[in-house]
């Protein structure tokens, strides 16, 4: 890992597909990410990080450069404000991987946030974020449910 990426591995409970709609379904993302995260899921259509709240604030936005339900999805991640500088752009992508695992399914899930800025608030959001929000994710699949803090 250099000063311009963050990488994530987690293993889950549940089958590739299950851990795609997760990532993609807004009813899902509102569940463990307090956000919806809203596109058509095919490559070259924008998505947006959407408030679940009656703001509807939209937090991130940016492009689906690929997507292969259920393996794999990789998206342009950017404040709105500073969604056509490229240099403050940045870049994730998630893979999702099915494991030959007793008791399964299970999956590997591998979250890699690229291109960051070094020190930026960004760098540092996501740092202490995408550990938090993979938890959730595991939490709500293999129990159905996200327990509050």
């Amino acid at each position: 890992m250099s000063d311009r990426e963050f990488v994530y591995v987690i293993y889950i409970r549940a089958t590739a597909e299950e851990v795609w709609r997760g990532l993609t379904d807004p009813e899902l993302t509102r569940i463990y990410w307090m956000h919806e995260n809203v596109s058509d899921w095919k490559a070259g259509s924008l998505w947006t990080h959407r408030r679940a709240d009656a703001s509807g604030t939209v937090d991130i936005v940016g492009e689906v450069v690929a997507s292969e339900p259920p393996h794999r999805l990789v998206l342009t991640w950017s404040l709105p404000s500073e969604a056509g500088d490229a240099a403050k752009s940045s870049r994730v992508s998630f893979e999702v991987e099915p494991q030959a695992w007793p008791g399964g399914p299970w999956v590997r899930v591998r979250v890699l946030h690229t291109d960051l800025e070094p020190g930026s608030e960004m760098f540092e959001s996501v740092s202490h974020g995408w550990p938090a929000l993979m938890s959730g994710l595991k939490t709500l699949l293999e129990r159905g449910a996200v327990k509050s803090v």
